[in-house]
């Protein structure tokens, strides 16, 4: 547990740890910065695939090119991009397309809305200020932010740092409010895609909901959560979350293809278009564009932008230790038992045991028009990253099984 009791001292072990990892690794964080430049084709698929090729002449992946193409032929959706990297390289394969009507192809070079993998990013800022004494994960959010977690039962004296990153605080998700989750991704959703919201504001949302159950009594997925560890990091530096996150994360990972938008809808080039069925669930609703949207909705919890080479990235430094010492590592992978059965949450990231006994630990993001997961082991050792720019899946197992291909291999079609 992260205290302040020996600060200092952790804070020297944990630099050391960090500066040592960075040197043993910084080839392969060149390779990564090359990466984001490569295009892939895609696997040769149905009607509504376009072609594709491996990136290696083995076979190694050839199970998850197969669910890949599942993707687009049985799920429906429009396309899907996905980049893996384990002990012998790199490997990135797609089906279908970044845009239906003019039938471009998805790439490894395509941008996409990352959404609550923005949710690592932030753990991993709140982990190195209490690695470096600004707090701690036992403050109360009363500490940081006095007065804003109050009314209908709920009370920041009693919710812990910690407690917010792994989703045990007990808080209402402010995106399931019935009007606002109309507005900002329901049908609601092109007559307000511009409109912005304040942190404030969604937090004050949340609380006209009593808590689900008291704070560290139970596991619930609440955005709200991520909302104030955004305005927790500001508080506590002086500086946005973007700004720590630009500072910490991307500069020293060179992570040159990852941004914070802000309040500006727009999305960097190349990108798919964003196909969303708005969460209408029947099977003739309209597709609508949400490629253009402002993210304040989701701010902290899940506004970022990136690709799968610059998430694959991110994800192999965190978990081989260049980014957190061993103690906040520790900590961040250390897990509770989510709201859905054979999942648990840790500090930022979730973990889940696959079908063939491999437990994978990760995050996924869902955005309008968008999906997006990475997904490694705990060793650093292997990761994937991929993203469908279509939002319209019948449940996970249409990415499930991208995940479990890659990991577990091929399975009986």
């Amino acid at each position: 547990m992260i205290s302040v009791t020996d600060c200092r001292a952790r804070t020297a072990e944990s630099a050391a740890a960090r500066s040592t990892s960075r040197r043993s690794h910084r080839p392969a964080a060149t390779r990564a910065t090359a990466l984001a430049l490569a295009v892939t084709a895609v696997l040769a698929a149905g009607p509504a695939a376009g072609a594709a090729t491996p990136r290696h002449s083995d076979d190694r992946h050839q199970a998850t090119q197969n669910a890949l193409r599942d993707v687009v032929e049985k799920g429906g959706l429009p396309g899907v991009v996905a980049e893996a990297r384990d002990g012998r390289g790199r490997w990135s394969g797609s089906a279908g397309y970044a845009d239906t009507s003019t039938h471009r192809e998805r790439t490894s070079a395509d941008h996409f809305r990352a959404a609550s993998i923005t949710k690592v990013f932030l753990a991993t800022v709140l982990l190195q200020l209490a690695e470096e004494c600004v707090l701690d994960l036992d403050d109360s959010v009363e500490k940081w932010l006095p007065g804003l977690v109050r009314g209908n039962g709920n009370d920041g004296r009693a919710i812990r740092l910690r407690q917010l990153l792994n989703h045990t605080s007990g808080l209402a998700n402010h995106t399931s409010d019935p009007e606002f989750s109309y507005r900002t991704s329901g049908p609601g959703f092109p007559e307000h895609r511009y409109t912005t919201y304040r942190p404030a504001d969604l937090v004050a949302l949340a609380m006209k909901q009593p808590p689900h159950s008291a704070p560290g009594q139970g596991a619930l997925y609440s955005n709200t959560n991520y909302v104030l560890v955004g305005m927790i990091v500001e508080k506590a530096t002086g500086h946005s979350y973007a700004q720590e996150v630009q500072r910490r994360i991307l500069n020293p990972l060179r992570l040159r293809e990852t941004s914070f938008p802000g309040l500006d809808p727009r999305m960097p080039a190349p990108h798919p278009t964003a196909y969303s069925r708005l969460r209408q669930k029947e099977p003739d609703a309209p597709v609508v564009d949400a490629t253009e949207q402002n993210m304040s909705w989701l701010g902290a919890a899940g506004d970022i932008i990136s690709t799968t080479g610059d998430v694959n990235t991110f994800f192999r430094a965190l978990t081989r230790g260049r980014l957190l010492g061993p103690a906040a590592t520790r900590e961040m992978f250390t897990t509770v038992p989510a709201e859905t059965e054979g999942y648990r949450y840790g500090l930022g990231i979730e973990s889940v045991t696959l079908s063939c006994g491999v437990t994978v630990v990760g995050k996924t993001g869902r955005a309008n028009g968008s999906v997006s997961g990475v997904v490694g082991t705990r060793d650093g050792g292997h990761q994937l990253t991929f993203n469908i720019n279509g939002d319209w899946m019948g449940d996970a197992a249409t990415y499930v099984g991208v995940v479990e291909a890659e990991f577990c291999g091929a399975r009986k079609r």
